[in-house]
């Protein structure tokens, strides 16, 4: 009997029937280890990364030719326990664009695997730091939109669904990237599901502490007090990541020297240099600075936070507007000056 006996049934033909099968496994499909390890040669093709949880894997399922990625669970890991199974406890019920897709899962001769979207632009993190996406880097509109789709994935974890779910682990390498750069939060595997109901006060959840060493919220890290200001905390640290192209570990320590940065300053990434409109970088850093109060209270929740952000977004599309008409103007003016001087020499030889 599998670790999801309690909600997916016991993996046998009489746990399928509709009158045994429970809520949770009617949303995902079931796989089975043979078809996982036909689908990556036995654990040998399509390695893409893995974390403290599990190796991941790019690979086509063998039935229908569907692209996907596939989890592995680590079977010694640390998290070995509740933790490996979170994550595919709560997608199989949550649903919104911004959040990783869940296809299914295989629970088989103690492996664990869980199978995933698709998502062929990778992690956000190698976007920012290296690869061979370093040549390219990501334009600063495109940022913007990932900033906000980000927010809005916290914001419905917060707020949306029946249960306030707190993420726990936000970071870059969290945020995969799919066909059309738009974000998916992923690693909901140290998640903590909160009230049924979502007051104004503070979310609050008994727990220890979770998460990456060295950038968590300071007040969580040395008491274990859990609130979902720790995931608004953590999305300022990914804000600085994103504008500074600078590791998570380097912003926490130097948060207050970079929010302190204008656009000329060294700690903005040099691509961006000259591409951030004015009145966008004001209300993005000051959003930012904000989610990084050191008061829980004072800091905004999500909601405000994208709204924030998605202003910023606007004004910077205003600003590329107007450098784009003003662009498109002066090419005009130089095509019609171009034209009356031809106009008046031919004329001039006519006469």
């Amino acid at each position: 009997m599998g670790i999801f006996s309690h909600c997916f049934g016991n993996g046998s033909k009489s746990a399928k029937q509709p009158s045994s099968s429970s809520p949770v496994e009617q949303l995902c499909h079931r796989f089975s280890l043979a078809e996982l390890k036909l689908a990556t040669g036995n654990f040998n093709l399509g390695f893409i990364g893995e974390d403290a949880f599990g190796v991941l894997y790019n690979v086509l399922l063998n039935n229908n030719g569907t692209r996907v990625v596939v989890k592995r669970f680590k079977k010694y890991s640390m998290f070995n326990g509740p933790e490996m199974k979170n994550e595919v406890l709560l997608l199989c019920q949550l649903r919104h664009p911004n959040l990783l897709s869940l296809i299914g899962f295989c629970e088989e001769k103690n492996e664990f695997i869980a199978v995933y979207e698709h998502t062929p632009n990778g992690y956000l993190r190698d976007l920012l730091h290296g690869g061979k996406d370093k040549v390219n880097p990501l334009p600063w509109k495109r940022r913007l939109q990932i900033c906000v789709g980000v927010a809005r994935g916290l914001h419905y974890l917060h707020a949306g669904a029946r249960y306030a779910i707190i993420h726990r682990d936000l970071h870059s390498q969290h945020i995969f990237l799919d066909e059309n750069w738009e974000p998916k939060i992923a690693g909901l595997n140290l998640s903590k599901r909160g009230p049924l109901s979502v007051s104004r006060k503070l979310i609050r959840v008994n727990s220890r502490v979770m998460g990456t060493c060295g950038i968590a919220e300071p007040e969580y890290a040395a008491t274990g007090d859990l609130t979902e200001k720790v995931d608004v905390f953590a999305f300022g640290i990914m804000l600085l990541e994103i504008v500074s192209a600078k590791t998570p570990s380097y912003c926490f320590m130097e948060k207050n020297h970079i929010l302190e940065a204008t656009l000329d300053d060294e700690i903005v990434d040099p691509f961006l240099k000259s591409k951030i409109a004015t009145e966008c970088w004001e209300v993005f850093i000051d959003v930012t600075r904000r989610c990084l109060l050191e008061q829980r209270v004072e800091r905004p929740n999500m909601g405000e936070v994208e709204v924030e952000l998605e202003l910023a977004l606007r004004l910077q599309e205003e600003a590329d507007d107007k450098i784009e008409c003003s662009i498109s103007g002066e090419d005009s003016g130089a095509k019609a000056l171009t034209f009356r001087t031809t106009l008046s020499e031919d004329s001039l030889n006519n006469y």
